[in-house]
């Protein structure tokens, strides 16, 4: 009886074609369990593309995503979601109005079974409370769990962001460009609630970032995206010394 562990994330020949136009061709990815991997590429490259259809907000045209093994292609966001993948995007979502303790209170509870409920004041004393107030204790932002969402810099939004992720019961991440519009200042502290996900919660983390220098501190893997196609997949010292990659992108960027 075969013993070997599931895929975090698998995909298999995965491409996208809109309007004519291939955007997404014949993608394939491995990812095991835990693993922390880097996605970067010249701007065009299909990055963001890839992480939509990974999380199903469009659908691939051809190939499939599967999750722990589990065919997940032709299923809904929210099915994703509570199947363990946790999602951010290059701008921060969350609900302005609502405060910072209630934007992760309302994820810790559909994660626990409940619903989306932005209507009832969270009680002190429920486990969808305290995991929030965990949560932002761990991001560095209890002291300002009381404030509209909306008011904090963008730096603390990108940290409400991990701090949801932290609250959810999410196994599989995809971080997209997380230090995007982040000061130098902040970024020292995003890594390493980068590092909680992947190290404290064992999340398995798929993170698009242009800031090279950070990325490639951070990582095990890298996968090289140009043109819709993945053209390495290695270690960050092997891809930084591949001559596809200069050429393809690192050339192209300086």
């Amino acid at each position: 009886m075969s013993t070997a562990v599931p895929s975090a994330l698998r995909v298999e020949g995965l491409g996208l074609t809109i309007g004519g136009a291939t955007i997404l061709d014949g993608i394939d990815l491995d990812i095991p369990p835990g693993s922390l991997v880097g996605v970067i590429g010249p701007n065009g490259a299909g990055k963001t593309t890839l992480f939509n259809a990974i999380s199903g907000v469009v659908t691939p045209t051809s190939g499939r995503v599967l999750m722990d093994d589990r065919d997940i292609t032709g299923t809904s966001v929210p099915a994703r979601a509570r199947a363990g993948l946790g999602r951010t995007f290059q701008t921060s979502s969350n609900f302005p109005r609502l405060s910072v303790l209630e934007n992760v209170r309302v994820a810790a509870q559909a994660a626990r079974g409940g619903s989306y409920s932005l209507l009832r004041f969270p009680r002190g004393d429920d486990a969808a409370t305290a995991a929030a107030h965990e949560a932002l204790t761990q991001v560095g932002l209890e002291h300002r769990a009381h404030v509209p969402a909306g008011d904090i810099s963008h730096g603390d939004k990108r940290k409400l962001e991990i701090a949801v992720l932290l609250a959810t019961d999410a196994r599989l991440v995809l971080l997209d460009e997380p230090m995007a519009g982040v000061g130098s200042g902040d970024v020292p502290g995003l890594v390493e609630r980068i590092r909680d996900l992947h190290r404290v919660k064992g999340c398995t983390v798929l993170m698009v970032e242009h800031h090279l220098e950070v990325l490639m501190g951070l990582v095990e893997k890298v996968a090289v995206l140009v043109a819709g196609r993945i053209v390495a997949f290695d270690t960050p010292e092997r891809i930084m010394a591949d001559p596809r990659v200069q050429a393809a992108y690192l050339g192209s960027a300086a």
